[in-house]
């Protein structure tokens, strides 16, 4: 049990928007932030939450020349109807991860399936937020991108020359099961933002997770300095898809994005992002077994899946429609102690009236 403070959305989402509001952002880029913020929070998301989004903006993005805030998105010229190639102008990511994601499902209204290509991005962060989303309205959603840095080293490798570069699925299957089945993880074994929860909250870290500066395996969060791929070569080839996507698309070296002192003329520093979204409608061959419907198919596979005495496995994205439902048991977003002293430093900055003493807490 540890004690959780309950901050109420619109104060939280007030919070976030003024912050980035104080680095230059527009209205639309800040709502969008906050929007996303909330999602996180709300889902239980602490790697990829406010306090995250913001040490990225700080490290890499408005103060490092990473983003542009108030930049503009550039629809690039294309013959393929159900595909947009987008150049985002290093743009706020969530912003950018919004808009993509409602273009895909556009175009899927029309054509079945949608797929956005970004190039010139600053990191969207947690991209299962964006994918649940667009389940929620009845997609099936996919996302990838680069990270913002190359942390992760390659299996076989000694120096870290790919991301975190994370994969996350959603299915529509709230109707089914409850909540949208979403499968999303970072292609390190954990993500750099854990590392940095577990050293906020002064946990250790996992074995097999990363590696201090001399290359030796740590589990201290204050000594990691790389990160090792889940599953040996498996998350090895997982995060090499995000990067051989990216490269299709126009993105540069990963070894010298988000690292501005390296970017020598003609070279790129920026991420890259693919959306796509299906109707699933479209996928269907109107062939199902013992006459069901597409549905009914769904939730036969699922309960197939789950039964045989399977009583302790649970579907991908359980977890977080928990964190969802006990944010809405609560009525508000739920954060650490050490969460909290976080966001007061974040408010302290925007020059945002933010009272902790007075939230509700409750012990979880």
């Amino acid at each position: 049990m540890s004690l959780h403070y309950i901050i109420p959305v619109q104060v939280h989402n007030d919070l976030v928007a003024a912050a980035y509001r104080k680095r230059g952002y527009d209205a639309d880029e800040a709502n969008a932030a906050a929007r996303f913020s909330q999602i996180t929070a709300e889902h239980g998301i602490k790697t990829h939450n406010a306090i995250k989004a913001l040490h990225l903006d700080e490290l890499f993005g408005s103060r490092a020349g990473g983003c542009k805030p108030g930049a503009k998105i550039e629809q690039l010229p294309g013959k393929f109807k159900a595909i947009q190639t987008w150049n985002a102008n290093r743009k706020l990511g969530q912003a950018v991860a919004f808009a993509a994601m409602n273009a895909c499902m556009n175009l899927a209204d029309e054509f079945g399936v949608g797929i956005v290509a970004v190039d010139q991005a600053f990191h969207y962060l947690w991209g299962g937020g964006y994918v649940i989303d667009a389940a929620q309205k009845g997609y099936i959603a996919y996302t990838s991108c680069t990270a913002a840095l190359a942390e992760v080293v390659p299996f076989g490798g000694k120096y870290p020359t790919l991301g975190t570069n994370p994969h996350s699925w959603a299915f529509p299957t709230q109707e089914l099961v409850g909540f949208p089945i979403c499968i999303d993880w970072a292609t390190s074994t954990v993500a750099m933002g854990r590392v940095q929860q577990f050293a906020r909250e002064g946990k250790q870290l996992p074995p097999g997770a990363g590696v201090d500066e001399d290359g030796q395996p740590t589990t201290d969060p204050n000594k990691i300095k790389a990160l090792l791929p889940f599953g040996q070569h498996k998350g090895y080839g997982l995060s090499l898809i995000d990067e051989l996507y990216a490269a299709y698309i126009g993105g540069s070296l990963p070894t010298i994005r988000n690292r501005w002192d390296r970017v020598s003329a003609g070279e790129k520093g920026t991420c890259c992002f693919f959306f796509q979204c299906i109707k699933p409608e479209a996928m269907s061959s109107g062939d199902f077994a013992a006459g069901r419907d597409q549905k009914a198919n769904v939730k036969a596979v699922l309960a197939d899946i789950l039964g045989h005495g399977n009583t302790g496995a649970m579907l991908p994205g359980q977890i977080e429609a928990n964190g969802a439902a006990l944010s809405r048991k609560h009525g508000g977003l739920l954060f650490t102690a050490a969460e909290v002293e976080a966001l007061k430093h974040i408010a302290l900055e925007a020059g945002f009236g933010f009272a902790a003493e007075g939230l509700k807490t409750v012990e979880l």
